[in-house]
């Protein structure tokens, strides 16, 4: 498991170096200097010199690139903008608790549901309850998020004031109105992966199932749930690849539902920097959302290894 870790903790370390060096070249490929954002584009020629030279932007990108990834290191420095002048890892400490907090609970909300509704589907399988929850994960696929996202607004929050149309009540104004302000913004972003991961629990489980030790485990005696127990066990390793990647996914849908309900996150920054070009907070926020996504899939290998021991066993 050691060894698992090790390998998979260097790939993804690699893979982020990788995306940071792509990133970084990629902001600064655009024709228009970074320096004409800022003073305007009627600075003079002598004005965008002195600014690139001040801001070490007349240097090569890859020595750009290189000072910056020393201080990451070793300052754990994400830099400044140049378009707002703010300091980006006090930028990310802000905006980043309000986008995990809402991508943790559509995605509890996703795992819990689907993997309720999949194992129900799966041993009931032909029957009504299964045609029923094959209908939700159509539906939950077919259905833009956004436009859930309103008709949920419509509905609970200005037809029904029993939610808050937009916008996130602190936790300091106490946990109920904190929580009623999150429950539609983390619906509207679990839907759509509770339906995938639903799909997906159904069909593994029923492939488990239907394997020939599950029928000798059954004609054996073994009691019913701990055949299920086992089943599962056996059945979660697809379903945990998918969660992994559903789970980095939804920081870009977040970047939708945040915009719909007035929610000041990562994704909402994200949107704002595009727009003013601040590209040092384009790069940040993308650079956390890699690590995100890395972690994710890191820990989904080791529960794959956890679950799987010829996983374990093929690394030794």
């Amino acid at each position: 498991m050691l060894r698992l870790l090790l390998q998979r903790a260097g790939f993804s370390v690699l893979s982020l170096l990788l995306v940071s060096l792509i990133l970084f070249v990629l902001t600064r490929a655009i024709p228009t200097s970074p320096a004409r954002m800022v003073l305007g584009f009627d600075a003079s020629e002598a004005q965008i010199v002195k600014f690139e030279a001040e801001h070490g932007l007349d240097r090569p990108v890859l020595v750009q690139y290189l000072d910056w990834l020393r201080k990451l290191a070793l300052q754990r420095d994400l830099g400044k903008s140049l378009v707002t002048g703010l300091d980006m890892n006090r930028r990310i400490a802000e905006t980043l608790p309000i986008t995990l907090e809402l991508v943790v609970l559509a995605f509890a909300f996703s795992l819990a549901v689907s993997l309720a509704l999949g194992t129900i589907s799966a041993l009931r399988e032909g029957t009504m309850v299964d045609q029923l929850a094959r209908l939700f994960a159509v539906l939950g696929v077919s259905v833009p998020g956004f436009w859930l996202a309103l008709l949920l607004i419509r509905s609970f929050a200005v037809e029904r004031p029993w939610f808050p149309p937009g916008g996130l009540v602190p936790l300091s104004a106490g946990l109920g109105p904190h929580l009623n302000s999150v429950i539609l913004p983390a619906f509207s972003l679990g839907i759509f992966y509770t339906a995938i991961l639903s799909r997906m629990t159904r069909s593994s489980l029923l492939d488990v199932l239907g394997q020939d030790y599950m029928r000798t485990a059954r004609a054996t005696g073994l009691r019913p749930w701990l055949v299920l127990v086992y089943a599962l066990k056996n059945a979660l390793a697809p379903v945990v690849t998918v969660a992994a990647m559903s789970f980095g996914y939804m920081f870009g849908w977040a970047l939708i539902i945040e915009t719909v309900f007035n929610i000041g996150g990562m994704s909402s920054a994200l949107l704002t920097a595009i727009s003013q070009r601040d590209f040092a907070l384009v790069q940040a926020v993308v650079l956390v959302f890699t690590i995100v996504f890395l972690l994710a899939n890191l820990v989904a290998d080791l529960l794959n290894a956890w679950l799987n021991p010829r996983i374990r066993m093929e690394r030794i």
